[in-house]
């Protein structure tokens, strides 16, 4: 599978739109904005939604977007040595292929220059994005219980932090 991985920008506005969208109707359990609310969103809220965040995405041979994950910092001077990784979400098509696993280790590569950990919440049954994080030095600290509402059932979600600062642990490197 060939792809490349580069910073979203403001022309890059229709394709975030509709892998978003796909992401937020085909996943509502997995992210806490809803597919109803996005598609509400104007073309302006969406470019300066790219401008406020750091989103990448895996960029397809053809100019389609495969994949994307986003990177939130913190401004305030107490928590500013933290980032969130956030809107993770790959096309089911694209499963399996490593374009998951490049997306969060590029994010990380460009987290590691601005902060010392990064955190994560995940839904509690998403095995395989659970097994990922661990795989590359994400560590479970919580659990969130019924953080979401979603198709009248309750969700928990793991909170999860990888420190950029200290070796991942060598038995999850190898999971």
């Amino acid at each position: 599978m060939s792809f490349s991985i580069r910073q979203l920008s403001e022309d890059d506005a229709d394709a975030y739109r509709a892998i978003r969208l796909e992401a937020l109707v085909n996943h509502p359990e997995a992210f806490l904005s809803s597919a109803e609310s996005f598609s509400q969103k104007s073309d302006a809220d969406i470019r300066e939604t790219l401008k406020a965040l750091t989103i990448f995405g895996a960029v397809l041979p053809n100019g389609s977007l495969g994949g994307i994950n986003a990177f939130l910092g913190n401004d305030g001077s107490k928590d500013r040595h933290r980032g969130w990784m956030i809107q993770v979400y790959v096309k089911p098509e694209h499963r399996g292929t490593g374009m998951s696993k490049a997306l969060v280790e590029h994010l990380l590569d460009y987290a590691k220059d601005r902060v010392i950990q990064v955190h994560l919440g995940v839904w509690s049954e998403n095995e395989p994005a659970i097994r990922l994080y661990k795989k590359l030095g994400f560590e479970t600290y919580g659990t969130e219980p019924r953080y979401l509402f979603v198709n009248g059932r309750y969700l928990d979600e793991h909170l999860m932090v990888r420190f950029l600062d200290k070796a991942p642990i060598e038995s999850e490197k190898h999971e």
